[in-house]
């Protein structure tokens, strides 16, 4: 084999993965925040899951992707193991479609498809249509690696004896398959390898088939490296990936020969008999487990016990869904993870402004120091979510997920506003202490009632936000006028007691400023509510397209 060989060989594979990916890609950006809305469905019931994991990771066109944010959500509480387990079986269904692409064996046209891409991509009108042109460049590139990979190993048609103990040994199919899987992180570089060298007549198809099975292994190295830093929940999901894949392959193994042929009855090309034995053993693998996901999951947590239950206190510092590994895999996950991590930050906004409620209007000091410290707190996720929001900001070319993370990064700094109010009403409330002074009682029913209505209007925002509910952002956004009109009136009644002597002037000022700091914590809740519009507008605009 001459250099050149070797040469046009890696270069076939680097073709075949970069195409993979930049057709993947475009596809997501093409789907845009539609990708994103599909992601919220991963956390269903099993059932769904399966359903939803194959779509996902036909459209990212990779499993390991998929598997990468089954674990991340799994780390992060989103989903539970027997939730996960039903993506990563039908993430492995879904990545059986590339394998079937490649099998149509149409290098001929992918040139044509290579060209119309490249005009698209560099004269299209819009966005979409450029999206559309590099996903057909990319499209094409697989298809133009395949043949690379052909041509390189031609030469190997008269060297059959060097395939001899492969062929004799289908466990070392076995064992190669799923070596080079963990070596190259590519799965369907190992299927396209495979299905080459059966086609030049090299590999038999029961060691083609032995060796589609340890890709299947193989391919599970990606949900591991993970799930390294993770919690036990992260650690099971990768484990339940492992275990699937490994015992349906034994299993497969055992039955070699009679899989072999009934895969040698759906076609007559081996190619093609090389891409159905890949859809096969991974929708049958998935029809043996699926009855069985409870005592799967059940075993699952007996090799990897549960550890201590994490702490669920909305006030811990470090950011809860803001996992490095979404951002390559998929920025339409990356973007969800900065809406997820703002709902958190706006849920320990309310939390302080609760606190701050108990503090002023139930002389409840020992909260202060709690709300001092929730600021800090919110402070520095605020920073997480900014910088996290800016990375992500680089992988995103849909304008309407550019458009939902410009909104949340704006969003955020709005609750890091109402952060700042919060700590400004407790050190009215401790100087107040200090001093000795108090509210009257009708000075005390008048703040409750402005607390009262700031709540519902931060609440319902953070929900609508969480929910994306439109119906419930127009509740803030109506709420907002009530809150600026009742600030009035209440300012213009402490004005009239402090002009008639019945309130002390010191107690006064401190009260307009309660009720100020209130009415701009409105306005905040306002802002977020307006996000939800925002995403509405984006769900409209790609329901006409």
């Amino acid at each position: 084999m001459s250099i050149q060989d070797v040469l046009k060989l890696l270069g076939g594979v680097a073709l075949l993965i970069y195409g993979i990916k930049t057709m993947g890609d475009a596809i997501q950006d093409l789907v845009g925040d539609n990708m994103r809305r599909l992601l919220a469905f991963l956390t269903g019931n099993r059932f769904k899951g399966v359903l939803v994991g194959a779509l996902v990771t036909v459209i990212i066109q990779s499993s390991s992707a998929t598997t990468v944010m089954v674990v991340s959500f799994v780390h992060a509480g989103l989903m539970n193991l027997s939730q996960a387990f039903g993506v990563i079986m039908g993430a492995n269904i879904g990545t059986t479609i590339t394998a079937q692409l490649i099998a149509f064996n149409i290098q001929e046209y992918s040139i044509i498809a290579a060209i119309a891409g490249a005009l698209l991509a560099i004269f299209g009108n819009s966005s979409r249509q450029k999206q559309a042109g590099v996903g057909l460049v990319g499209f094409s590139l697989l298809f133009i690696g395949m043949g690379m990979m052909q041509q390189s190993m031609s030469f190997l048609r008269n060297s059959q004896d060097l395939f001899e103990s492969v062929n004799d040994h289908p466990w070392l199919g076995l064992l190669m398959g799923t070596g080079v899987t963990m070596l190259i992180q590519a799965s369907s570089a190992t299927v396209g390898l495979t299905m080459v060298m059966a086609s030049q007549g090299l590999l038999s198809l029961e060691t083609s088939i032995a060796i589609i099975l340890g890709d299947n292994i193989g391919t599970t190295i990606t949900a591991v490296l993970a799930s390294i830093g993770g919690n036990r929940a992260a650690k099971q999901a990768a484990t339940a990936h492992v275990m699937f894949n490994v015992l349906g392959a034994v299993i497969m193994m055992i039955f070699l020969r009679q899989y072999a042929a009934v895969v040698s009855w759906t076609s007559s090309d081996i190619a093609r008999q090389v891409a159905n034995s890949h859809s096969m053993f991974n929708v049958m693998n998935t029809l043996i487990f699926l009855p069985f996901v409870e005592p799967y999951t059940a075993m699952i947590k007996k090799i990897i016990p549960d550890g201590k239950r994490a702490s669920t206190a909305i006030t811990e510092q470090g950011a809860r869904f803001l996992n490095p590994n979404l951002i390559e895999v998929s920025p339409a996950a990356g973007v969800d993870a900065v809406r997820k991590e703002m709902v958190r930050l706006g849920e320990i906004a309310l939390g302080m402004l609760r606190d701050c409620y108990r503090i002023i209007l139930e002389r409840n000091t020992k909260a202060i120091q709690d709300v001092f410290l929730t600021e800090k707190t919110i402070n520095h996720l605020t920073h997480e979510i900014v910088k996290y929001a800016t990375e992500v900001g680089q992988k995103v070319h849909s304008d309407d997920l550019s458009m939902l993370l410009n909104s949340c990064v704006s969003g955020v700094s709005d609750v890091e506003r109402m952060g700042d109010h919060g700590e400004n009403l407790a050190e009215m409330a401790q100087t107040m202490v200090e001093k000795k002074q108090k509210f009257s009682n009708k000075a005390l029913g008048e703040c409750r009632e402005m607390f009262d209505l700031v709540i519902e209007a931060v609440e319902k925002s953070v929900k609508a936000l969480e929910t994306e509910n439109s119906g419930m952002a127009d509740e803030v956004l109506a709420l907002e006028p009530k809150i600026d009109q009742m600030e009035r009136v209440l300012r213009a009644r402490h004005i009239e007691r402090l002009n008639s002597g019945k309130c002390q002037p010191d107690v006064g000022v401190g009260f307009i400023d309660i009720l100020s700091n209130l009415e701009r914590v409105g306005d905040h809740a306002h802002n977020i509510a307006y996000i939800v519009k925002d995403i509405r507008k984006i769900h409209t605009k790609q329901a006409v397209k």
